[in-house]
């Protein structure tokens, strides 16, 4: 009876060692708002609306673009596009988001970048208003700029 004792008693500390530590472990960062809606312009290539959606943890941070607006204009390979997305800050400069992430599309599929990866500071505010979507596809640039500001508004990081 003595053993169970000190075994449920050694269960019992563990448990509240490990419910103190998830008290004092540190708060998910997060980005708000989670995504934001963009009317783009690309050229010869068309446009129309996009869905930027942002993801945060600690200085690391992913956008993806979504567009059922702007369609692949042949056959892709996944992870065949090479991307830059720049976003201005609000206190001055630029970020970008760079990667090689993207589905197989056919032709005609609209098109998604990303995750693309990015390094921000808390309280960074980001916009793709005076921005720009650079993809590069078999040597060919497309470069995609937003016709005004997103909406709800920009990201803001934690």
């Amino acid at each position: 009876m003595r053993r169970m004792r000190i075994g449920a008693g050694a269960a019992l500390a563990a448990g509240t060692l490990a419910v103190t530590g998830l008290a004092f472990a540190p708060a998910a960062l997060a980005v708000a708002p989670g995504s934001a809606t963009i009317t783009a312009d690309c050229g010869s290539f068309g446009g129309g609306e996009a869905t930027l959606t942002a993801t945060q943890d600690g200085t690391a941070a992913t956008i993806t673009v979504n567009s059922s607006a702007i369609t692949a204009p042949i056959a892709l390979g996944e992870d065949s596009i090479s991307s830059t997305l720049t976003l201005v800050k609000a206190s001055g400069g630029t970020t970008a988001f760079t990667g090689t992430e993207n589905p197989a599309m056919a032709a005609g599929d609209p098109v998604q970048v990303g995750p693309l990866s990015g390094t921000v500071a808390s309280g960074d505010s980001l916009e793709a208003f005076g921005g720009s979507l650079t993809m590069t596809v078999f040597g060919i640039t497309i470069t995609c700029t937003a016709t005004g500001p997103q909406s709800p508004g920009p990201f803001v990081f934690d």
